[in-house]
């Protein structure tokens, strides 16, 4: 009765906002008052996309849409955190190809015929989307148009719609797909290189400089004698405001309080192991003692000698010189406690080669198929011949029944057995996918290996610790009573380390080291600054209060905000363009390198086969790069303004080779159109003025 009657009251205070509005409606004009109701709904919208908004629940019933979409192709009836961000994206996705994508390849005149949909889905030219999808392999795991027909007559007839739903996800898919090709081959198409174009880009990389240069680096030291007015800064941000442009981020400064189990906890931890240690040394069956006594289960993995090391030298020491009668003392690790025994101990290889023959254990008389195989394999029959012929799994780069070599670490679940079979004779042996005829090919050498039973007890905080490490922060929070002064004062008193956390992207999800931390991003993004935050917590472990110290905005900054980067810009620029007039000063009138050098107090230096084409990929001064490729031969030219120092050089000798062809020059074409292409989606969403809001809700 008391949450209902909570939310009759929250629905109540729902209902007096809105007629509220709705009486305000009547004394203020209607463009005043959709307005108010804009910014009143837009609270809860998720994003904007070329002029339309998505609200929560439009993006809410997309999401259920996906995650309906990933339950059909998986089998799952839950999502982890992981595929609930794919299925956050996928719908994110759907509205910008719903809202970009589709709108801008149909202005190119782009469209998907009826005609040539079903050929598509159904004719000669099936898509890709249906060629990849698993639902539609066969035995031997390529497409088969029998499966996809089979899937497509059965849609009538399912009850659930679950099949046609999927179809018409799939059928989306098919659409955007073969139009998104049209579109990257309509482009491919018109990008055309003239003969001049073709011939520039040969020589550019055919043709290479020998030089011999004095470089004379930049100075790190500010230049107190060159200046900036606000004039040049104004200019310079409206030339290049555009490289300034950011995404949004948030500086924070915080104290984390993290819950730690207290003395009381551990030796109540090490009394609880003391309590379990006489059943354990004297137990028959220790996996399951250990799942009703320990905090970690049996580990089924057989160690080899110097594997344990890294849980504790001491284990690796105990398990390889003890039987399976000692016991290992109880020891102390930080805050946890463990024994162990020996499980058990086994002659096994590192790795065997397994090849298997796959049967599906749903059909009746299949365990007399197994026998039948088996016989005829115990007879010399060719095992190969018989998986082509019999097994399920027909994978087409592998040979026929062949796994490869499997670990402990890297094998089929089940397989455990393979790791004591005798090479050479098949066995049957049940596992999820159904039932195996097995054969070790091969093996390496056998050697001792240790399963280990470990008792472990780990100390946690109690209730009166939790309690305490809350007192503290709550003392913070409450000093702090939401103001920054306040907070750096409380901070002092009571002989805190704040932390800081810069540029904290919106939809950031840890914080430094600190996971699962989505409630203090979002926080900060609501906040202003100044502003400091109640208690915050995160895995009921980290107690946080913070304070929002920066703030970003997503685009490109004011002139104001970014005057002194500029200027720092300016001054540098300037002080290098001054270092190259004095160095041109000093030099005036000196004809070789080698005087050059003398004059600067530097030395020569010697560089052959530089190639204009190359500049990307040379480390060398790109700048450098392009005077070399252009200076005349057998001349003093500089000093020069690189991008790091300034140079005075002398083309000593120009050679053309002929390693790069025309079919480079036009592979190197396609890749700037792939590039190209690549950016299309970006593009398109940056003129789009695309708005993610979706860190706000998820």
């Amino acid at each position: 009765m008391a949450v209902l009657e909570k939310i009759r009251v929250k629905m109540g205070l729902f209902i007096i906002i809105i007629i509220g509005i709705a009486l305000l409606s009547f004394i203020i004009d209607a463009n005043t008052f959709q307005s108010a109701m804009s910014m009143f709904s837009s609270k809860y919208d998720v994003g904007k996309i070329n002029g339309n908004k998505i609200s929560y629940t439009e993006f809410q019933k997309k999401r259920e849409y996906y995650d309906r979409i990933y339950q059909l192709s998986t089998g799952s009836s839950s999502l982890n955190e992981e595929q609930g961000e794919m299925v956050n994206e996928s719908a994110w996705q759907d509205f910008i190809t719903d809202y970009i994508l589709i709108p801008n390849i149909k202005s190119a005149g782009i469209d998907v015929g009826e005609d040539e949909l079903f050929d598509l889905a159904q004719g000669s030219q099936i898509s890709p989307v249906l060629m990849r999808e698993p639902a539609f392999a066969g035995a031997d795991g390529m497409f088969s148009r029998e499966a996809l027909v089979q899937f497509i007559r059965s849609i009538p007839s399912d009850q659930s719609r679950s099949l046609a739903t999927y179809w018409d996800y799939l059928e989306k898919n098919i659409v955007v797909e073969q139009m998104f090709s049209k579109y990257i081959s309509l482009i491919g198409k018109s990008t055309f290189q003239t003969p001049r174009e073709l011939m520039r880009s040969i020589d550019d990389n055919n043709i290479t400089s020998d030089i011999s240069f004095v470089m004379v680096p930049y100075s790190f030291v500010a230049d107190t004698t060159v200046t900036v007015n606000s004039e040049e800064v104004r200019n310079y941000y409206n030339k290049h405001k555009h490289t300034f442009e950011r995404t949004a981020g948030r500086d924070i400064e915080y104290v984390v309080f993290e819950v730690l189990p207290s003395i009381a906890d551990v030796e109540l931890a090490r009394a609880d192991i003391e309590k379990a240690y006489d059943e354990f040394a004297f137990s028959d069956n220790l996996k399951a003692f250990l799942v009703r006594n320990s905090d970690k289960q049996l580990d089924p993995y057989y160690y080899k000698e110097g594997e344990l090391v890294y849980k504790s030298f001491e284990l690796d020491s105990f398990a390889f010189h003890a039987t399976e009668k000692d016991i290992f003392p109880i020891h102390r690790d930080g805050d946890i406690f463990r024994a162990a025994r020996i499980n058990s101990i086994k002659q096994m290889p590192d790795s065997v080669f397994v090849d298997h023959i796959l049967l599906d254990s749903r059909v009746a008389g299949v365990d007399t198929e197994a026998d039948s195989l088996l016989n005829l394999l115990n007879r010399g029959a060719d095992f190969s011949e018989l998986a082509s012929i019999n097994s399920l799994d027909q994978n087409p780069n592998l040979a026929p029944g062949e796994i490869g070599w499997m670990t402990q670490t890297y094998m089929i679940p089940g397989f455990d057995t393979c790791f004591i079979a005798a090479p050479g004779k098949p066995f049957k042996l049940q596992s999820t996918y159904g039932l195996h005829i097995i054969k070790v090919r091969e093996r390496t050498k056998p050697i001792k290996k240790v399963q280990l039973a470990i008792l472990e007890k780990g100390a946690t905080a109690g209730r009166e610790t939790f309690q305490t490490y809350y007192t503290q922060a709550n003392e913070l929070a409450s000093k702090s009573a939401g103001k920054f002064e306040n907070y750096n004062n409380t901070v002092r008193e009571m002989n805190l380390s704040p932390v800081p956390a810069v540029n904290i992207a919106p939809n950031a999800k840890s914080i430094a080291a600190y996971p699962n931390a989505r409630e203090l991003v979002r926080w900060a993004y609501e906040a202003k600054r100044g502003d400091v935050s109640q208690i915050i917590s995160i895995d009921n472990k980290y107690f946080f209060v913070a304070t929002l110290t920066g703030i970003r905005d997503a685009g490109i900054p004011s002139v104001e905000e970014l005057s002194f980067e500029i200027s720092t810009i300016i001054k540098k620029e300037k002080s290098d363009a001054k270092m190259v007039a004095e160095i041109k000063t000093q030099i005036e009138g000196l004809t070789d390198i080698e005087s050059v050098a003398e004059k600067l107090g530097t030395t020569v230096s010697t560089q052959s086969g530089i190639a204009f084409g190359a500049a990307s990929t040379m480390m060398m001064d790109p700048k450098f790069i392009g005077a070399a490729a252009s200076a005349s031969e057998n001349r003093l030219t500089g000093p020069i303004g690189g991008s790091i120092a300034a140079y005075v050089f002398k083309v000593h000798e120009r050679n053309t080779g002929a390693f790069f062809t025309e079919d480079d020059a036009k592979t190197k074409q396609l890749q700037a159109v792939s590039y190209q292409i690549q950016m299309i989606p970006y593009i398109m969403e940056k003129a789009a003025g695309v708005v993610d809001n979706r860190a706000k809700f998820f």
